[in-house]
């Protein structure tokens, strides 16, 4: 019986913390290839999540055998912010992760590596999840403000800094920055993604040029306090901090702009429709005279009604009409002929014809 009922094990959600404080396990995974290159040459993204604090460090490579590298250097900064050391870390089975360079870099530094069972992403959901939040932000920044798609780095590391920032840890009620930090982060300088930004040109060549350049707002510096801007102008990345933003929704003008064009749309419509209406009664109204004018035949004074063969109402008959109608006359014979000689001896068919044929006399006689 248990053959046919077989399951897969449920996974409960944890209400108690794991750990006790920063750097003491770190969750990793990574995600790609994307099917279009970003604007460094990068194809992935390598996801890296504090378990205690749950802040978020993405790291972005070319080929999935840099992640090691990556990771490494990562390590000196975060161990050298907060004076200690990298307890342990938990990664799946990819062969980015299990291999010679993490299990020699874990045995130098006492570090445990732990894996998540095989084809088990629930026992990693904690960097499962987060990379699966970081990648659908990032869709859905690039698709609202119809960014091309080489951007989509500029987008990840865009919501990667929100989310350190504004997320709320579940049982400690407070947020990664603040829990890794040590101090309540500053959200003041927060931007709409994507808007409209003007870039003091402080340049040597600045003479000729206007005093700020156009560009787009495409996030924040994560080696610097500044803003990331593409400009217009030299049609590269900037980071600064002398800008200006617009953050008018410009969607919403073209909304409600769009909506004005509707209801114009519409009352000229309506009015169309009222003119062609009155338009098709005029043309009723003079057809029903052009019909009365037709079939009510003006007779002249000088002329004698008795002088007009045939019924005066119904017009006029050309020769053209008569010719038509004797291409369709046929001549019926009221028995059926046995031989060619009956059916030529047959004097209702002669009656009949002789009839026909004075019938139309009269009628060419009239023409």
């Amino acid at each position: 019986m248990s053959k046919g009922k077989q399951t897969k094990t449920s996974f409960k959600q944890k209400q108690f913390l794991s750990t006790t404080r920063p750097l003491e396990m770190l969750h990793m995974d990574l995600f790609g290839p994307s099917r279009t290159m970003s604007i460094g040459g990068n194809y992935y993204g390598l996801v890296v999540v504090d378990d205690f604090s749950r802040y978020t460090w993405t790291l972005f490579l070319v080929t999935k055998d840099q992640a090691f590298s990556a990771f490494m250097k990562l390590a000196k900064i975060i161990q050298n912010e907060k004076n200690c050391s990298i307890a342990a870390i938990k990664t799946d089975h990819g062969r980015e992760f299990q291999n010679e360079n993490f299990e020699m870099f874990c045995e130098k530094f006492g570090i445990q590596h732990n894996f998540s069972a095989p084809r088990t992403p629930q026992q990693n959901e904690v960097v499962e999840r987060k990379n699966r939040a970081l990648e659908e932000i990032a869709r859905t920044l690039l698709n609202e403000t119809n960014f091309p798609k080489y951007l989509w780095a500029d987008a990840v590391n865009t919501a990667c800094y929100v989310l350190n920032r504004v997320l709320i840890r579940p049982i400690l009620k407070k947020t990664p920055y603040e829990l890794f930090k040590g101090r309540k982060p500053n959200i003041s300088h927060f931007r709409v993604f994507g808007c409209k930004c003007f870039i003091l040109n402080n340049g040597k060549d600045n003479l000729g040029n206007s005093k700020a350049d156009e560009g787009i707002f495409l996030g924040y510096s994560s080696q610097s306090h500044a803003y990331r801007a593409y400009n217009k102008r030299t049609m590269l990345i900037e980071e600064t901090v002398h800008i200006t933003f617009d953050e008018t929704n410009q969607k919403m003008q073209d909304k409600h702009k769009n909506s004005a064009d509707d209801e114009e749309t519409r009352r000229l419509q309506k009015l169309t429709e009222i003119v062609e209406e009155q338009n098709k009664e005029l043309d009723t109204a003079e057809l029903d005279t052009a019909k009365r004018e037709t079939v009510e035949w003006r007779v002249p004074r000088n002329l004698s009604l008795d002088n007009v063969i045939g019924q005066i109402n119904k017009g006029v008959s050309t020769r053209n009409s008569l010719n038509l109608l004797c291409e369709h006359m046929a001549f019926v014979s009221q028995i059926e002929p046995k031989t060619v000689q009956e059916a030529l001896n047959d004097s209702n068919w002669i009656s009949v014809m002789q009839e026909e044929l004075n019938q139309f006399t009269e009628m060419m006689c009239g023409a």
